[in-house]
């Protein structure tokens, strides 16, 4: 398989590098994968506002999605981007397992969603009714069910990306499950 460009500051052109410099000011580097992104003029800008959109989730909550939709798209990238993300809004170690595996113990309502991201990933946006039933009485709505989607949506993009470049993974690897 050919090598993967990952660019450098240097390389991009100067919306990247602008894009480049608000990364390295707000998370102290560039990922790789985001990098990955900048050999188009475009995609990384176009992610980077999908991202950052406004949502009734908290952050938490798109950490569960993160996790889950990461697991079930077996990316090692993003599995280990999210570990370390997710530890830094509190969640344990085994929290992190339970998340992955879709099994909360601690949480009824983050493992309502993540039961329910599960399906929608592994099922091509399908999910059994039970569980659309289960995240309705976990006092999710409509409006988080639509950010639910645009959550999956979001690192499916990312999931693809690491599957087609193999980029190399910048953050401590995620423990195997």
């Amino acid at each position: 398989m050919k090598t993967f460009n990952i660019p450098t500051r240097e390389t991009v052109s100067a919306n990247n590098q602008a894009l480049f410099d608000n990364l390295t000011r707000v998370a102290g580097k560039v990922p790789n994968l985001y990098a990955a992104l900048a050999n188009s003029d475009h995609a990384l800008a176009n992610y980077l506002t999908l991202q950052n959109g406004k949502t009734s989730l908290r952050a938490k909550e798109r950490e569960v999605i993160n996790l889950v939709v990461s697991q079930v798209n077996e990316c090692l990238y993003c599995l280990s981007a999210h570990t370390a993300i997710a530890k830094l809004q509190g969640f344990s170690e085994e929290q992190i397992i339970e998340i992955r595996k879709a099994q909360i113990t601690f949480d009824g309502k983050l493992d309502a969603l993540a039961k329910l991201v599960r399906a929608i990933t592994e099922n091509k946006g399908h999910a059994a009714p039970e569980l659309l039933d289960a995240f309705y009485q976990a006092g999710y709505n409509g409006g988080s069910l639509a950010d639910v989607v645009i959550a999956v949506g979001d690192k499916i993009i990312t999931n693809y990306l690491f599957a087609l470049t193999q980029v190399p993974i910048d953050f401590p690897i995620a423990a195997q499950i």
